[in-house]
């Protein structure tokens, strides 16, 4: 019998049977929308959190905070460390700061900011990908660039309440309103003895404002000769105040706070990765946090794999009764071509066809139910949510995602189950004996 005529066969025996055939694969179609469904809600989160995560980072920055020595000792990175970080291949660029440990006071005209000042090294800052949003980068020693929001930050000298109290901004109303290309800060800084020194800087440039919108950069970013001058003058590494007083040794090595690496790409924070990690160096990027959600998302993906296989395999037990009805029923069909020379295996093939047939419609409609659950989940549970907590979900937020990797596993499972539970109906038909089938007996 021809592959052709096998499945001619199968059609003309599911028609004389269409309500218990249409019952039966309306259950597999449900078991395996069910499995669809249910894994869909670990991938549409998994989804949303890795995108979350890239959009707040970035991917090709790898954080380093020091570095172990041979006693699992802490060690502060040093210009030798910059060095060996610049040389290892792929690395685009190595970005180091040290913040002042005191919040100076800056002054222009009839306004100041109480802000943070960071000595930047900026031909590092611009092999990093640092632009600026107007102006030059600083070029001398009194020369400052300042972050894109800064300027937010410089107020009306005033004995008037400036701060809303509903947000805990200043007013716009006394914000700086003019351009702050050009002109001069005071910044004045304290030591120990509540002694002051005022150190005049020039505004050359304005950052961009950062790509995370939540992200506001209120630095005033100085030179390293004024960072040390502040040193010289407090006495103390970094400005810090509440600390001893000492004379800084000129011979000391110089460290640094916030030292940042730059991959060429996303691949090579990897390799580059794995490579410091090698060292001792403390590090985080990118990688390191999504090794641990697509972790935690395996799992959890995994389980509930496994619970909507569990109503795949329900079904398959009408899938099983299905087919030792249609053995029974058949049984003069069986007997009929047992004797004009069919072979067992034929016969056999006949009924495991027909399961796997009920399989793959049931799979194709249950395919087509999820990703219609799926929409509705999208826009109808967020709407849900909102209106019960009185609360507005983030952005971009997905609940249900449907990737063709969960299409193939779970119509992979389901013709599997499907299969296994004709296999039992599909040998009993090529046990039959013939004269018994040709009296309509088993």
């Amino acid at each position: 019998m021809k592959f052709r005529d096998q499945l001619r066969f199968i059609r003309q025996n599911i028609k004389k049977n269409k309500i218990r055939t249409f019952m039966t694969i309306l259950a597999t179609a449900m078991g395996c929308a069910f499995l669809i469904v249910l894994a869909s809600i670990a991938y549409g989160l998994q989804e949303s959190i890795v995108e979350d995560t890239l959009e707040q980072q970035i991917i090709t920055q790898i954080d380093i905070y020091g570095q172990e020595d041979e006693k699992g000792n802490f060690q502060s990175l040093t210009l030798e460390n910059i060095e060996y970080l610049e040389s290892i291949e792929q690395v685009k660029a190595v970005t180091r700061r040290n913040q002042l440990r005191q919040m100076p006071l800056f002054a222009m005209d009839d306004y100041e900011a109480e802000t943070a000042a960071v000595a930047a090294h900026f031909p590092s800052e611009v092999a990093s990908g640092l632009t600026l949003r107007e102006g030059r980068l600083p070029e001398n020693r009194g020369e400052v660039v300042v972050g894109s929001h800064f300027i937010k930050n410089l107020a009306e000298v005033t004995d008037e309440n400036i701060y809303d109290e509903e947000t805990g901004e200043i007013k716009e109303g006394y914000i700086y309103q003019g351009n702050l290309v050009d002109e001069v800060l005071e910044m004045t800084v304290i030591n120990n003895d509540d002694e002051k020194d005022s150190i005049p800087l020039k505004i050359v440039g304005v950052l961009e404002a950062p790509t995370r919108e939540w992200m506001q950069d209120k630095n005033v970013y100085i030179s390293d000769k004024v960072f040390s001058e502040v040193e010289k003058f407090t006495g103390t590494p970094g400005g810090e105040l509440g600390v001893d007083p000492k004379e800084l040794d000129s011979t000391s090595i110089e460290t640094f706070d916030e030292v940042k690496v730059y991959a060429d790409n996303l691949e090579a924070v990897q390799g580059i990765a794995d490579k410091l990690d090698e060292e001792n160096y403390m590090t985080y990027s990118v990688v390191n946090e999504m090794k641990q959600i697509n972790m935690f998302f395996a799992i959890g993906k995994a389980g509930l794999i496994l619970v909507g296989t569990i109503a795949i395999i329900i079904a398959s037990i009408g899938i099983y009764n299905t087919m030792t009805m249609a053995v029974t029923e058949r049984a003069p069909d069986i007997g009929i071509m047992k004797a004009i020379g069919a072979n067992p295996k034929t016969i056999k093939q006949i009924f495991l066809l027909e399961s796997s047939y009920i399989g793959i419609i049931g799979a194709l409609i249950g395919v087509a139910v999820a990703y219609a659950t799926s929409a509705l989940v999208n826009i109808g549970l967020p709407l849900i949510l909102e209106t019960a907590f009185d609360e507005s979900l983030p952005e971009g937020l997905q609940f249900s995602s449907i990737p063709v990797s969960l299409i193939l596993i779970s119509v992979g499972i389901c013709l599997l189950v499907t299969i296994l539970s004709g296999l039992r109906p599909a040998k009993k038909a090529t046990e039959i004996d013939v004269l018994k089938a040709m009296r309509r007996e088993i």
